[in-house]
C-alpha cells in the first residue's frame, strides 16, 4: 500500500536502477521516481555509477510529483549541506606587452590599427 507522497517531503529510498542521465529510486513498493544526475550531488557528475549503486540507501526529496503520469522528481543533493566553497586563489591576469618589449603579444589595438594602414596601402594598390 503505498503512502502520500508530496513535494518537499524528504524520505528514505533505494536505488533500483541507473541509466546514463539518472537513478531511478523506489520510495515504497507502489512509487518509484527518477533523480536526475544533476540532482545526484552538488557540482558536476560525470559518471553517476561513480557515485550511486544500484541497491544503494539514500536519503531523497521530492522535487515534483505529477499523480496523472506517475512521475516522481527527486533530489540526493537536496538532502545535503552545499559544501563550503573557499575562494580560489584567481590567476592574475597577464599584462599585454608593449611593441617595444621583445617576443610579447601586441595590444589589440595597436595591431588592429597596424591592419588598417595595410589594408589602405593594398587598397591603394589595386586601385592604381
Amino acid at each position: 500500500m503505498s503512502k502520500i507522497i508530496e513535494e518537499g517531503q524528504v524520505v528514505e529510498g533505494k536505488v533500483t536502477g541507473i541509466q546514463p542521465y539518472g537513478a531511478f529510486v523506489a520510495i515504497d513498493e507502489d512509487v518509484q521516481g527518477l533523480v536526475h544526475i544533476s540532482e545526484v550531488t552538488h557540482g558536476y557528475v560525470k559518471d553517476i555509477n561513480e557515485h550511486l549503486n544500484v541497491g544503494d540507501e539514500v536519503k531523497v526529496k521530492v522535487l515534483n510529483v505529477e499523480e496523472d503520469n506517475g512521475k516522481y522528481s527527486l533530489s540526493i543533493r537536496a538532502t545535503e549541506d552545499k559544501p563550503n566553497t573557499k575562494k580560489k586563489q584567481q590567476k592574475q591576469p597577464v599584462a599585454a606587452s608593449s611593441q617595444n618589449d621583445s617576443g610579447g603579444f601586441n595590444v589589440l589595438k595597436d595591431k588592429l590599427e597596424e591592419w588598417i594602414e595595410q589594408s589602405k596601402d593594398r587598397e591603394q594598390t589595386y586601385r592604381n
